[in-house]
């Protein structure tokens, strides 16, 4: 049994003022008087107390010969505007409409809308346009004509003005329409645009491997971006993100010099001196500056500039650097094979770092091809080539800078670049 306390007041006689005490006192409901309550609270939130402004019904909806509603008539079907000339309340307290044509329908909310406008305020707001968008004339209600926009998805707007119909929340956008907030980012989503681009040109192109992460937004575009192949120089950035780490740290200086001896070309994971590079091949004892090593590294890709570095910063590529530079590059970096991914991810740890390693991969000798070759903006890169791989990793610095890192395997230069440069004329 349900229990409901009522307030009562009693009158207390005596020579003091009249004083009023309230006083409990116990009512008791049946299951079914608890059941009838709530039912009828329920259906006095779900009906109409006066005609809609446009109304029309989101269900099939049944009408009547008359307002106690027991003579059934026809139905009509949903996303039907209707004609209402009147409401009535019937014999069980029920509102009832009257449409024009004489026939009533029961004033419930659950099948029939207001689909009208309202709730429109001024505001001052910046989205991003989804994909597929559609632009309308006014908030959307049935039967509101699309407007002949030309708004591109992916690109940011300004909006002006917010409504609300039964259908969401609509955005003007002054001189084009009104969009649904569906079909709008509250973020810079166009990192969507360049995996749909990716998608549509590159996805059944099992030689190419491409890694692109917007920094700004943490979000990331990718084909085959988890393909092993040759990792050929780009394995170099491992030696120049540890080094960077230890100047970070003052273990080292850019002064510091390290002499080229015969044991520098011969340790286990060293480069052949025959490669890449303007320092002699030859051993000339010589001493180097940590500065000209660095630079002829980043922007030469010098193998024995590389293997000075490994022999005496790595320390022959020990335990130290190979734990370093796998936690920045979120695998295990390998100087052989390596992925898109993996490069990408490790060419965002030096953009972290934010050292001189950074400026000196943003002039380099290969700034004429692959990734910077047609990008107006500063590119930090590393290249890598070998045999028929031929890649390219990089710090693009549009207004919102990405990663861009892309591998590939019996393709030219030229395919690195018509990749970049897709994916540049999107983020820039």
């Amino acid at each position: 049994m349900k229990k409901l306390l009522i307030a009562a007041t009693v009158v207390l006689v005596s020579s003091s003022p009249l004083v009023l005490l309230p006083m409990e006192k116990e009512l008791t409901l049946t299951p079914k008087q608890v059941q009838k309550l709530t039912q009828n609270t329920t259906a006095s939130l779900t009906q109409f107390k006066q005609i809609p402004k446009n109304p029309r019904t989101i269900t099939t909806i049944l009408t009547y010969k008359n307002k106690d509603l027991t003579e059934f008539k026809t139905s009509i079907q949903a996303d039907t505007k209707l004609s209402i000339s009147a409401i009535f309340w019937n014999a069980k307290g029920e509102p009832v409409f009257q449409l024009q044509d004489g026939d009533y329908v029961a004033a419930s909310q659950k099948s029939i809308i207001d689909d009208s406008i309202y709730n429109r305020k001024p505001v001052d707001m910046t989205f991003w346009t989804k994909d597929g968008l559609t632009v309308y004339k006014e908030p959307y209600v049935l039967g509101t004509e699309k407007a002949d926009s030309k708004l591109a998805s992916f690109k940011p707007i300004k909006v002006s003005q917010a409504a609300q119909t039964h259908a969401g929340t609509y955005y003007l956008v002054d001189g084009e329409g009104w969009i649904n907030a569906s079909d709008l980012s509250t973020t810079d989503n166009r990192i969507e645009a360049v995996q749909k681009v990716l998608n549509e040109k590159y996805n059944n192109q099992e030689r190419i491997s491409v890694y692109v992460k917007q920094l700004d937004t943490d979000r990331v575009a990718a084909i085959n971006d988890e393909k092993s192949m040759y990792a050929a120089s780009v394995a170099k950035l491992g030696v120049l993100y540890y080094a960077q780490e230890r100047l970070s740290q003052k273990k080292l200086s850019l002064s510091d010099e390290y002499q080229y001896t015969s044991a520098v070309n011969g340790f286990p994971g060293a480069y052949d001196p025959d490669g890449s590079g303007k320092i002699s091949k030859m051993p000339d004892d010589k001493n180097y500056s940590l500065e000209n090593l660095l630079k002829a590294v980043a922007q030469n890709s010098d193998n024995v500039a590389t293997n000075i570095l490994g022999y005496y910063v790595t320390n022959q590529y020990d335990k130290a650097f190979q734990k370093s530079v796998d936690k920045a590059a979120a695998t295990s970096w390998n100087k052989k094979e390596l992925t898109a991914r993996a490069a990408g991810t490790l060419m965002e740890a030096v953009y972290r770092q934010n050292g001189d390693i950074i400026t000196y991969l943003s002039s380099t000798d290969y700034d004429g091809e692959r990734i910077s070759k047609n990008i107006d903006v500063p590119v930090a890169h590393k290249i890598g080539d070998a045999y028929d791989f031929k890649h390219d990793v990089a710090i693009v610095y549009a207004d919102s800078p990405f990663i861009l890192s892309i591998f590939t395997d019996k393709e030219g230069y030229d395919k690195i670049t018509s990749i970049a440069d897709d994916v540049y004329g999107i983020l820039k």
